[in-house]
């Protein structure tokens, strides 16, 4: 068995950053009513309004049953509208409701907060750095996986 210390171990420090990432934006987007999947997918249906289930899903990198839940929880909430597509009568189009607008705006402000007090840390060439170093590990990563 081959055995790496633990402090070695950049995957532990990338989960760490990770775990604080999540902790933090769900307590701080609590206020608001969302999730960080919900705001995640309210999100990016601000940019890609009639946007599918299944895009939505890829962009937001859960699984579809995932966004699934995602979408009904937030439709029940009135925060989204769903309606068929012209040619597709099979799709549904998903887009923002002005409530889901509202709700939007204010967890934006709480989210965005956090980013910039993380990217605060950092001058303009760490920043660069450490996001250019972060997708370098994901390449790895995922190269990694078998399959």
């Amino acid at each position: 068995m081959t055995s790496m210390p633990a402090e070695e171990r950049l995957g532990a420090y990338i989960k760490r950053a990770e775990q604080a990432l999540q902790a933090t934006k769900t307590a701080v987007l609590k206020p608001a009513g969302v999730t960080v999947p919900q705001y995640a997918a309210l999100l990016v249906l601000s940019e890609n309004a009639g946007i599918n289930a299944a895009a939505l899903a890829r962009q937001c990198g859960v699984t579809p049953p995932t966004m699934n839940t995602i979408l009904a929880n937030l439709n029940d909430r009135g925060l989204i509208e769903r309606t068929p597509h012209a040619w597709h009568r099979n799709v549904l189009e998903t887009r923002l409701t002005e409530a889901g607008r509202k709700v939007l705006r204010q967890a934006d402000v709480a989210a965005v907060r956090v980013e910039r007090a993380v990217a605060a840390e950092f001058t303009d060439q760490e920043r660069q750095a450490l996001m250019a170093m972060l997708e370098r590990a994901a390449a790895v990563f995922e190269a990694q996986r078998p399959g």
